[in-house]
């Protein structure tokens, strides 16, 4: 038994001595072995500051700089050290209020305690900076962090460029790359690339002593770690092009899309109204983001490019046309007469004049209403197919393969589908079985329930162009040294055969020599256009129009839509041959055309159109008000 005591006793005693052993070898590792452990030691003792890396720079397709950066400071405040201070200078040199300052140091206090460092105001200018450093040692408990902030030297594409702006707390949950006052792009390329712009973030270790003074560099600077510059970009825009373009657009709603049909490279992306992209930067950002949000009447925020749908009118009829061949209804030869409208039954499309008996190229140079709704009817009614459901979702098809009703696969968020209708549209609208060729014949002419965005139209310009084929459109040439994804150099076909290109080509570069657009013609330059008068239920209706120049051998193609702008050959044509011209001879020779599309104001039409709507609205709640008031001293 004693032994056996015995024998337990050194057991326990040897478990003990093991134990002391390990905890002695585990903390001589922790503190002298493994220095980075000391970095957790206490706040109190170490600081980790961020060092925020400069995002990359973007440029335009010829190497001028568009976006770039430049030095920005975060003013930091410890609460528990601001004391003795002069308030009313250190207000002063910031241009900030009284109030403005008690609010700060309690918002400091709240977030991150009174012993801790935090932002109390962020983005401060290079300029106020030089005057508060002078004084920063007098203002204790206040430090700085410098990072930087957006500059656009050129001030132009603000809707392709986007802006940046800070995380909300959703994001930081989310995603592990963010945390609270970081900056994020929220739209245009910012956002698109945002993860190849953003950089990596670095950190810089300080040391404090018990006052919360700063000491130094822990170990030198060992353990901190550099941020990394974000990769630059290469866009595709000419930015001459670019600004031309929104000097065109001064005064004007409406959007220009210009696209190099040899790669999908977008030239030049134009919404308008627009705005100086440098309002988004720095501490006026929130002050100017709300001015532009609440402009009901320009709706500057807007991208029309790429988010705007329109009824395409007679630019639609180059799509028919080609539809019409490739069904085998319509050839070149094809002759439909033309009275001055088109009548079928109870049903009646008007047209611009009575053009007599024509064939497809003249119908194309003449946009007759006539003749592409007898050719939309003759594929509506091909007999190829058992019903008018089949050879309508045949027909969708074709003008799904332009582009039309899917949503883009471009480079730049929130480019919308624009609308097509579908069979089982019509079947709830019309009921089943009970709708015909004749009953939807308003597609004919590019109108009813058809929409299209810019970007659409200015696509379809370089498919024709093309006989038949377009590569992705795309805003980005290269991220840094790195050509663009694969995707947007494979090419894409139509479903039509290219013989039949030919002849609408003929016919849109009759459109341009002699017909609807013949004002615009560019001499020495073989343009080849199509105009479309978009009805608007609101007010006047919209100028359309889409090109490619040159005809044989299309270097760029063009849709300009005008809101409010009337006739297509009224605005939009000759905005677009302008474009055409600038971008292949680099200068402007007509510069009558010019002056007038300068000065030309059509955003007065929007302006007049929103307040009838509010009359309307306001007549409309004044009667209502009224009814009401009259039913109620009847009651009484």
């Amino acid at each position: 038994m004693n032994s056996l005591f015995g024998d337990r006793k050194y057991i326990i005693g040897g478990i003990f001595l093991i134990a002391c052993i390990a905890f002695i070898v585990r903390i001589f590792y922790m503190q002298v072995i493994d220095e980075t452990l000391k970095l957790d030691a206490s706040n109190e003792t170490f600081r980790h500051i961020t060092q925020y890396p400069p995002r990359g720079c973007i440029y335009d397709r010829k190497g001028r700089l568009l976006v770039t950066n430049e030095a920005a400071y975060d003013i930091l405040v410890t609460p528990s050290l601001v004391k003795d201070i002069d308030t009313n200078s250190f207000c002063t040199d910031l241009g900030i209020s009284k109030p403005d300052f008690i609010s700060g140091i309690k918002k400091a206090t709240i977030q991150n305690t009174a012993y801790h460092a935090s932002v109390f105001m962020k983005e401060v200018t290079p300029e106020i900076y030089a005057v508060l450093q002078e004084k920063l040692y007098k203002y204790h408990g206040f430090t700085s962090q410098i990072r930087t902030v957006r500059r656009y030297p050129m001030k132009v594409a603000p809707h392709i460029l986007g802006y940046i702006n800070e995380v909300n707390k959703e994001l930081c949950a989310r995603n592990p790359n963010y945390k609270e006052g970081d900056y994020i792009g929220v739209s245009g390329i910012e956002e698109s690339y945002e993860s190849d712009l953003r950089g990596t973030k670095g950190v810089k270790i300080m040391m404090f002593d018990a006052m919360n003074k700063e000491v130094g560099d822990y170990k030198e600077g060992k353990y901190d770690t550099l941020p990394l510059t974000g990769a630059n970009l290469t866009c595709t825009i000419d930015a001459e092009l670019q600004e031309y373009g929104e000097q065109l657009m001064q005064n004007k709603a409406g959007s220009i899309v210009a696209i190099d049909p040899e790669t999908g490279e977008i030239l030049a992306l134009v919404s308008s109204p627009f705005y100086d992209p440098n309002m988004m930067v720095g501490s006026v950002r929130a002050k100017n983001y709300g001015k532009l949000l609440h402009d009901s009447i320009n709706v500057p925020l807007f991208n029309r490019a790429l988010m705007a749908m329109y009824p395409p009118g007679s630019t639609f009829k180059t799509i028919e046309a080609l539809i019409g061949q490739q069904e085998g209804v319509l050839n070149e030869n094809t002759a439909f007469s033309c009275p001055g409208a088109f009548h079928l039954g109870k049903i009646s499309v008007g047209c611009d004049a009575a053009h007599g008996t024509l064939q497809l190229e003249k119908a194309i140079a003449l946009s007759c209403n006539t003749y592409f709704c007898n050719v939309f009817m003759s594929i509506m009614n091909n007999k190829k197919y058992s019903s008018t459901e089949e050879a309508f979702n045949s027909w969708r098809r074709y003008v799904t393969s332009f582009g039309i009703g899917i949503r883009p696969d471009i480079d730049l968020p929130s480019a919308l589908r624009g609308s097509l209708p579908t069979q089982k549209y019509y079947d709830k609208y019309h009921g089943r079985g009970h709708w015909k060729g004749a009953t939807i014949i308003s597609l004919a002419i590019g109108q009813g329930e058809l929409g299209v965005t810019p970007l659409q139209l200015a696509n379809q310009a370089a498919i024709i162009g093309n006989r038949g084929y377009y590569f992705l459109p795309h805003i980005v040439k290269s991220i840094g040294d790195k050509p663009t994804i694969k995707k947007y150099a494979t090419k894409h076909f139509v479903p039509i055969d290219a013989k039949y290109f030919d002849i609408v080509a003929d016919g849109m570069c009759d459109v341009v020599n002699d017909g609807t657009a013949a004002a615009s013609k560019i001499p020495g330059i073989i343009m080849c256009g199509k105009t479309g008068t978009a009805q608007n239920p609101n007010g006047r209706n919209n100028s359309l129009f889409i090109a490619f120049a040159s005809k044989d051998h299309p270097r760029i193609a063009v849709s300009v839509v005008i809101e409010r702008g009337g006739w297509g050959a009224e605005w939009a044509a000759p905005i677009a041959s302008l474009m055409i011209e600038k971008y292949l001879n680099d200068t402007i020779k007509r510069k009558d055309i010019e002056k007038k599309m300068l000065d030309g104001n059509t955003i007065q039409y929007l302006a007049d159109e929103k307040n009838n709507q509010k009359k309307k609205k306001t007549k409309t709640t004044e009667k209502k008000v009224a009814t009401i008031k009259k039913h109620k001293h009847k009651n009484e």
